[in-house]
C-alpha cells in the first residue's frame, strides 16, 4: 500500500524543502519508488529537481483547480515528471498556488481536493508520496494531512523553534478527529543540528515534550546542504557525504516506524 507522508512546519527556515526531497531520494536508495509532491507556492521542491517550468506540461496547481472544475481538467499522469539523477518522479509547483485559499474558499469539501487527486491507481503504484508542504496553516496545508499516512514534523534546533509548534499539533489533531483518522506523526525531526548551547538545550526541550515521538536521527547542520541544491543532487547521492548519511539513516527510520 501507498504510504502518503507530508513535510509540515508553517515555520520557515526549518529545513523542510531539503528534508522531503533528500529523504524522497533516500528512499529511492532504498529500492523504493517514490513520488515527490511540490505543494508550497515557493517551488523549492521543484527548483532542487531541476524543473524547466516551460516544459508546458500541467503542474500542481492546474491538477489542483482542474479537479474543482476552475480550470481545464487535468490527468495526473500528464504532471508527473521525472528527474533521472535524483531517481525520483515529482510534480512541480507554482505560483499559483498561492491563491489556493482564495480559489477554493466556496468549493464543498475544500479539504479533501488532494485526496481526491491521489485516490488514482498511478498513485498506488509507488511506495510513498513525500509532500513538500507550504509553511502556513491554510488550506493547502489541510489538504495534505487529510490525505496523508503521516506527517514528519522538521524543527531547526535553535531559540524560537518551538514558536508554532502548538498550533500545528492542534491542527493535526482536529484533522484526525474530523477527516483523517489515519493520520499519526511519524516523527519531529531535529534538523541543523549544531555543538552549542542552544543547540542543546533545544534537544534536549524537544527531547522531554515529544519523547518516543522524536526521531533518533540527527540531521546537522552543513554547508553541503547548500552545494546540494546547487548542484540539484540529493546529499545521498554525494560521495561521502556524512549529511546524505544521515538522510539514509532517516529512511530506515521511517521504513521501520510505517512498517
Amino acid at each position: 500500500m501507498c504510504k502518503i507522508i507530508s513535510i509540515a512546519n508553517q515555520k520557515g527556515g526549518v529545513g523542510k524543502t531539503t528534508t522531503a526531497f533528500n529523504l524522497a531520494t533516500a528512499l529511492t536508495v532504498k529500492d523504493n519508488k517514490v513520488l515527490a509532491i511540490d505543494f508550497d507556492p515557493q517551488s523549492d521542491l521543484s527548483k532542487y529537481a531541476d524543473y524547466d517550468n516551460n516544459d508546458d506540461k500541467p503542474t500542481m496547481s492546474d491538477l489542483l483547480m482542474g479537479k474543482v472544475g476552475i480550470g481545464k481538467a487535468v490527468d495526473i499522469k500528464d504532471c508527473i515528471r521525472h528527474n533521472k539523477l535524483n531517481r525520483i518522479d515529482y510534480i512541480p509547483s507554482d505560483i499559483n498556488l498561492a491563491n489556493a485559499d482564495l480559489i477554493l474558499s466556496g468549493v464543498l469539501s475544500r479539504e479533501t481536493i488532494l485526496k481526491r487527486i491521489l485516490k488514482n491507481e498511478i498513485v498506488n503504484q509507488y511506495d510513498y508520496v513525500i509532500i513538500d508542504c507550504n509553511p502556513s496553516l491554510g488550506v493547502l496545508l489541510m489538504n495534505a494531512l487529510a490525505t496523508s499516512t503521516g506527517v514528519i514534523i522538521p524543527v531547526q534546533t535553535q531559540d524560537f523553534a518551538f514558536d508554532g509548534l502548538n498550533t500545528l499539533t492542534g491542527v493535526i489533531t482536529q484533522i484526525q478527529d474530523t477527516i483523517n483518522s489515519q493520520l499519526s506523526i511519524i516523527g519531529v525531526l531535529p534538523t541543523m543540528v549544531e555543538h552549542t548551547n542552544a543547540s542543546k538545550r533545544v534537544l534536549e526541550q524537544l527531547e522531554n515534550i515529544y519523547k518516543d515521538k522524536l526521531f533518533n536521527i540527527r540531521i546537522h547542520k552543513a554547508t553541503q546542504a547548500v552545494e546540494s541544491t546547487q548542484l540539484r543532487k540529493a546529499l545521498c547521492l554525494i560521495k561521502n557525504s556524512k549529511l546524505g548519511q544521515e538522510y539514509l539513516d532517516l529512511a530506515d527510520e521511517v521504513i521501520s516506524i510505517l512498517a
